[in-house]
């Protein structure tokens, strides 16, 4: 198999692989075709006013001021008196398209979500505002035509401000809602004088949703504990407070109204959201009004644990905590509408005030819509799992279904209503978990396909490793072997047997890319099995016990990395051990002041793991510091190879160019940020720049002299520059420390190679990257090239990890791309935080292509060993997802999983990019003579 191929092949593999576990594990959870469920009886509630105030943390609401009073003197009014209050507990991700979907439509919203940037709709579904007579809707662009796209027919109304609006530079962001509140009261007034929208609002079954983006913005801008945060909260509790005036006086002081306050997410303390920290997942919940219980005092300690009624001096009244997907059905049940028929949400009681009949026949309807799902999702596995194969729940067959119901709907009857209400609510729990049940079916089936291939494409990989690089004694017999018809036919029997299984399923199409995947994968390993007989005939004449030695360490290596996934300190603990090396190997008697320089290197850079992922306050000063340090280690570079490479009048001037626009970037954030301080927004100028930099940080190092160190330091100073303009703090010393430990790689991997004994060592500032390559000075893979692949894979991983934690979505500063833009856009603000991150990544790409030129390496020899370690590291992920039993731990691995995945895949790109950047043409996979056999 030619370079080429083998290059698409696996390039292929590795997609299905990254793709599956998002075929696995965040497929849809919705189905289609239930029946609305309502209760008939009389609902408490003509109208219903959702408040939902954007970002807003419990505690930030909560919270008493050092005096004694609240910042939200209005809601805490009504939580004191007239109202039921709680904390609403949110789901991970913590981003506004999710808490919204749970807060109106009553589920959690699947990852495929993410892909629309949380604004469309992937999947129609049901919601309280589909459901409702009219909706009219105030507030974002960005949530508020969501619903209005999902719902049927034409009665929600929605008045959005221009997306524009959402400026993080702003000087006052809680305008956006002031806008809100002022644009319902000129709607109010509006229909005092307007017959026909009078009558539509006099009507039932009518939602007022009011979406408030200010506190978000202001909490991203400035943080939550900013007084920009903070009296966001107060003008808010004063808006609501004329709000419901406005209302009351409208509809003539009827009675009928209900009010919810909420949030849909929380927010960290760097003013980020997107995890699971409990600052962004407890966010307020105060319903008061129509239906609604008054406060409740308490004598008697309640049953929380976590201190917070303490801190907010509420331990008096009743705290009634719920799901944030249980708001849906309380809407729904407050207002008479059916509850939305994808809820999961369970009715929280606590909080009506109606009859025990009520509320019965409200969680009676709830058990209804919740089990018409599970019955839905039911019979779609049935009608697509052969009969004698399918296992339904044992704990909700349709017999007991029938009973539970029978029962249920006897208690009511016969006036046991706290009885039906626990039959209901039981019915309710064993409903859900039949609904993880079926959703989650062909789980284990899907899992071991896909474990089968990536078990069977690494064994391939190392069999080819073992046959074009390993030098084992090869039988004549072997290198002229002929297909096995046999086996061949084998593969095709077994490939007609899975199809045939698969179409009597009717499974969908991706079922049959993950379960035939493996069989020609397979058939190539079984194919290469003269290779085994190969290793054991050479067996007598290799080194096992180190080999041995070799293998233990290697597996050592990758559970470290693994390790380092869940705890970044483990990469200090790795840097510690690597900063030996030179120590253990002898290198230090040969080359002393590169080996020490290795040792100082090595413990500068872990100490990077352990400094804080997220909370830093910014520190503009390091920035700036980290741009001097930038071109102090270059103007030293500069100086001391000047006798040994002399630079060309124009590279001179390249140099120099780039080296004051570094010292530019190091300045602009500064001078971007104090801008921002100061209101007076974003500098056009700054902007320039910033975007200029970015745009050129990839073409200038193709204009630079291709001698080995020369383009590495223009490639550099280049992606430097555009690090600065994305830092706020301390991380923006990350890039110069690991420079310069991968410059001394370099050097130290040159006196490895000669100490092993290999001739015609070339001296590394004479080296040009698009020098033509002497095929036959091309040597065999080594037993050290292990160890090489292995530094390659761990210094990727601290350069993803050394400074963010990208499987966490809040584990950046929004303020990072404050000197490209400060409006709101998901995608540009997260491609430039993950181009954040891949900066660093190049620098060792690029370095490990130097390292495979210096030490006489074809590019695929040391790529296909780094291949099987990463391999074997989403594998090992892939089992932890499969052992692991809550959402979140699950969650955390796939996530880690992806990383793997999409590092490997990118690994594969990179490797053709970084030849284009080092050298500007392929040098090392252009031959046709550098293929496998």
């Amino acid at each position: 198999m030619r370079m080429i191929t083998f290059f698409v092949v696996g390039l292929t593999v590795h997609v299905v692989f990254f793709l599956s576990i998002f075929d696995i594990y965040f497929t849809s959870p919705l189905v289609h075709g239930m029946t609305p469920q309502t209760t008939a009886l009389a609902p408490p509630a003509s109208r219903l006013v959702l408040i939902v105030a954007d970002g807003l943390r419990a505690d930030s609401l909560f919270t008493l001021l050092p005096n004694g009073s609240s910042r939200a003197p209005y809601l805490r009014g009504v939580m004191e008196e007239r109202g039921t209050w709680g904390v609403s507990h949110t789901h991970v991700p913590t981003e506004s398209r999710p808490g919204h979907v749970a807060l109106i439509a009553g589920f959690y919203e699947d990852v495929s979500a993410v892909a629309k940037g949380w604004k469309e709709n992937p999947v129609e579904f049901d919601s309280v505002f589909n459901e409702s007579r009219h909706t009219w809707c105030w507030g974002s662009p960005d949530i508020l035509p969501m619903f209005a796209k999902g719902a049927s027919g034409d009665h929600v109304y929605t008045h959005t401000y221009p997306a524009g609006e959402e400026d993080f530079a702003s000087t006052d962001a809680s305008r956006l809602d002031s806008w809100v509140f002022d644009q319902v009261k000129s709607f109010i007034q509006s229909a005092k004088s307007n017959s026909s929208l009078k009558d539509s609002l006099l009507k039932d079954k009518n939602v007022f949703f009011l979406h408030l983006l200010g506190i978000d913005t202001n909490g991203h801008a400035h943080r939550p504990m900013s007084q920009e945060y903070l009296d966001n909260i107060g003008l808010v509790d004063s808006g609501v407070a004329e709000l419901v005036s406005r209302v009351e006086d409208f509809f003539g002081h009827d009675g009928r109204t209900s009010y919810v306050f909420t949030s849909d997410h929380g927010m960290t303390n760097w003013g980020s959201h997107g995890a699971g920290h409990a600052s962004e997942t407890h966010t307020p919940l105060v319903v008061w009004g129509a239906g609604v219980h008054n406060a409740r005092m308490v004598t008697e300690p309640q049953t929380y644990n976590d201190g917070y009624l303490q801190d907010w001096k509420l331990e008096h009244l009743r705290r009634v905590d719920v799901n944030q997907a249980d708001i849906a059905p309380l809407m729904a049940s407050l207002i008479g509408v059916p509850i939305p028929v994808n809820s999961v949400g369970v009715l929280p009681l606590l909080y009506l005030n109606n009859s025990g009949h009520f509320k019965a026949e409200s969680m009676y309807t709830n058990a209804i819509q919740v089990l018409e799902q599970f019955k839905m999702k039911m019979a779609q596995k049935k009608e697509t799992t052969l009969s004698f194969l399918f296992t339904p729940y044992q704990l909700l067959t349709e017999s007991k279904q029938a009973e539970f119901i029978h029962k249920a709907r006897m208690l009511i009857q016969l006036e046991k209503y706290e009885d039906a209400i626990s039959l209901c609510q039981y019915l309710i729990t064993h409903a859900l978990e039949g609904l993880v049940y079926y959703h989650t079916y062909d789980r284990f089936f899907l899992g071991c396909s896909v474990v089968l291939g990536f078990v069977g494409w690494t064994s391939y990989v190392v069999l080819v490793i073992l046959k074009t690089h390993a030098g084992l004694n090869r039988r004549p017999s072997i290198l002229k072997q002929v297909p096995n018809h046999t086996l061949l036919r084998l593969c095709l029997c077994v490939t007609v047997v899975i199809t045939v299984f698969l179409l009597i399923q009717r499974s969908p199409v991706t079922y049959y890319i993950y379960c035939l995947l493996p069989v020609p994968v397979w058939y190539s390993v079984l194919k290469e099995s003269g290779t085994l007989l190969d290793l054991i005939r050479s067996a007598p004449s290799l080194p096992l016990w180190k080999c041995f030695g070799y293998f233990v360490l290697v597996a050592f290596g990758i559970e470290l990395l693994v390790v380092s996934f869940f705890h970044r300190a483990m990469l200090t603990v790795g840097l510690a051990c690597l900063s030996l090396w030179p120590f253990l190997s002898g290198l230090i008697g040969k080359a002393k002041f590169r080996s020490l320089s290795w040792f100082v290197g090595c413990l500068c850079l872990a100490a990077f793991p352990l400094m804080p992922v997220v909370g830093r306050e910014p520190n503009l000063h390091l920035v700036t510091g980290a741009g001097a340090l930038t071109l102090f280690t270059s103007a030293c570079y500069l100086w001391s190879s000047r006798h040994k490479t002399a630079l060309r009048l124009s590279d001179k001037h390249q140099f120099i160019t780039q080296m004051l626009h570094v010292a530019v970037c190091a300045y602009v954030p500064s001078l971007t940020h104090s801008s921002l301080q100061q209101k007076r927004g974003l500098p056009l100028v700054n902007q320039i720049i910033s975007w200029t930099t970015l745009a050129s940080s990839m073409l200038v190092p193709l204009l630079s002299s291709t001698r080995i160190f020369h383009r590495l330091l223009s490639i550099f100073l280049s992606l430097t520059a555009t690090y600065l303009l994305l830092s706020t703090g301390s991380e923006a010393l990350f890039p110069p420390v690991l420079s310069w430990l991968m410059f001394v790689w370099i050097n130290i991997e040159q006196e490895a190679i000669l100490s092993q004994g290999v001739s015609g060592r070339q001296e590394l500032s004479t080296i040009d990257f698009s020098s033509n390559i002497d095929i036959t000075k091309i040597r065999q893979l080594k037993l050290d090239d292990i160890r090489r692949s292995y530094f390659f894979v761990f210094f990727i991983i601290t350069a993803f990890f050394g400074t963010g934690n990208i499987a966490s979505i809040n584990s950046f500063d929004p303020a990072s791309v404050y000197c490209f833009l400060t409006v709101f856009n998901p995608f540009i603000m997260g491609g430039l935080m993950m181009w954040k991150v891949v900066i660093p990544f190049i620098i060792v790409m690029c370095t490990f292509e130097t390292i495979q030129v210096a030490t006489q390496l074809s590019s695929r020899s040391l790529f296909l060993i780094v291949l099987v370690i990463s391999d074997l590291m989403a594998l090992h992920f892939f089992f932890l997802v499969q052992d692991y039993g809550s959402w979140l731990d699950i969650g955390t691995s796939i996530s880690h999983y992806v990383i793997v995945m999409s590092m490997t895949i990118f690994l594969m790109l990179l490797s053709v990019v970084t030849h284009i950047f080092t050298s500007q043409r392929l040098v090392l996979w252009r031959s046709n003579k550098m293929h496998f056999t």
